[in-house]
């Protein structure tokens, strides 16, 4: 065998075996009449966007596009302009996702067109005219969940109270992981008023975790109800979005059905 045609050989090899571990498209698994097969998916603070590996992967199985937005968290505004990017690219209606923060950036970008229906994962959606902190306002402090403010305004999770504020039920090993590898947000952000809430016209669904130290319960509740979104609470952590990726994904399936059969 030449040299030649050996290495046309292995290029064929390694072309195959790619071509093997990639996901189905959307149209390969999922019903035919089925509009709304993409999904967007945006982390939110002291995160980024690999904490979603295990929902992307179940929903790559069931044929959905899955795009995930890596946010700066250096103000809404670059967050929003992060998310917006990530839907011009879409081929067709999106379900789009939000934990945490992500909740207040899909809230404001969601009036995209694009846009079909919203899902919250124990997340924020503040009203147009409204900051994320006033979210807050009235209800009891998360004890748990400490923040550190940097000299220039960016905040961290406290390491020592990471694994009790965030992710109690995540192994020490992934916490230590996140720990050090958590992603500061401007906590100016937390100020920034929002000019458009998505969830007054799309419809919406939301993940609540019952065992969430990062917010009172009541809130997440109440921000839940007064966007009228179907709530499913589910016993986890902050970190949900790592520990529960079958309830989100069936979630998140739930509403691009529900969503498409009223297209029809």
């Amino acid at each position: 065998m030449t040299r030649k045609t050996s290495t046309t050989t292995a290029a064929i090899a390694v072309a195959t075996s790619l071509s093997v571990a990639l996901p189905a498209v959307a149209a390969d698994t999922l019903p035919q009449d089925q509009s709304v097969k993409n999904v967007v998916l945006v982390h939110g603070a002291f995160a980024d966007g690999s904490g979603w590996k295990s929902v992307y992967d179940n929903l790559a199985k069931r044929g959905y596009r899955v795009t995930i937005v890596q946010n700066p968290l250096t103000s809404l505004a670059d967050d929003v302009a992060a998310t917006k990017r990530a839907l011009e690219r879409q081929n067709g209606p999106v379900i789009l996702v939000g934990h945490s923060w992500g909740g207040t950036v899909i809230t404001e970008a969601g009036v995209d067109p694009k846009v079909a229906g919203l899902v919250y994962v124990s997340a924020l959606s503040p009203d147009a005219g409204e900051t994320t902190a006033q979210q807050y306002e009235g209800y009891a402090p998360a004890s748990e969940f400490v923040i550190e403010t940097t000299k220039d305004g960016f905040g961290y999770v406290s390491p020592e109270k990471f694994k009790a504020g965030f992710a109690q039920d995540v192994s020490d090993a992934d916490v230590a992981f996140m720990r050090d590898a958590q992603v500061p947000i401007n906590m100016s952000a937390f100020g920034a008023k929002l000019e458009n809430a998505a969830w007054r016209t799309k419809p919406s669904w939301a993940v609540i975790a019952t065992e969430d130290k990062a917010f009172d319960q009541a809130m997440l509740i109440h921000m839940a109800e007064r966007i009228k979104a179907k709530i499913t609470k589910v016993s986890a952590s902050h970190a949900l979005f790592m520990t529960q990726p079958a309830v989100i994904a069936d979630t998140i399936d739930q509403a691009a059905k529900t969503v498409s059969a009223k297209k029809q």
